[in-house]
């Protein structure tokens, strides 16, 4: 049996805002969030995926390097590219581009965040790597270190359901997930898991 940990990164400084490109780093109370999750799953977990920013990679080396597992950093996983509406807020994002977001939270597949990266694409890039992680894996327990917006699209994938569901799904900082693929079936075992 094939486990996937998902653990979207911990609080960052600045406070909410929309940063799918850039690399802002963990607080310290984020960065807590994450190390509580990995101290349960440290002795199951035999590889690390992490995206490439800071606030998954860090602590993804971290554990890495503690563990003696091997730390692959994917692109794949990264978070969705949200042009024009990089670091600003909810009400940034109202007051320069009215109704846009939202338009984009109810269907996110009929528009695309100005000069950003549209969710046919993105939804792309995320399927492709979990088809590659189901060809290059079997009986390990893999822990994956991601963001809201990719997470949240695999597992939309996994249960079967539309893209539009992703915006139906909680993913608070730190959040937990839990897929187990067995026989070539996924399933769902827990979601936002409290430490």
């Amino acid at each position: 049996m094939l486990v996937v940990d998902f653990l979207r990164h911990g609080a960052l400084e600045g406070g909410v805002k929309y940063r799918g490109t850039l690399d802002e780093a963990l607080t310290t109370v984020g960065r807590v969030q994450m190390d509580k999750v990995w101290a349960q799953i440290k002795h199951e977990v035999t590889t690390i995926i992490s995206s490439p920013l800071s606030r998954c990679a860090l602590p993804a080396q971290d554990w890495a390097s503690e563990a003696n597992v091997s730390c692959v950093i994917s692109n794949q996983v990264a978070e969705l590219n949200y042009g024009n509406w990089e670091g600003l807020t909810s009400h940034d994002i109202e007051q320069k581009y009215p109704n846009m977001l939202q338009a984009w939270r109810e269907n996110p597949t009929d528009m695309t965040p100005p000069n950003g990266e549209s969710m046919q694409f993105f939804a792309e890039r995320t399927l492709d790597f979990w088809q590659k992680l189901l060809e290059s894996h079997d009986d390990e327990h893999l822990l994956v270190v991601a963001h809201s917006g990719s997470i949240r699209l695999l597992l939309a994938h996994v249960l079967a359901a539309p893209i539009q569901t992703t915006r139906h799904i909680a993913m608070p900082y730190a959040c937990w997930s839990r897929i187990e693929i067995q026989d070539g079936q996924a399933q769902l075992v827990f979601h936002a898991k409290d430490t």
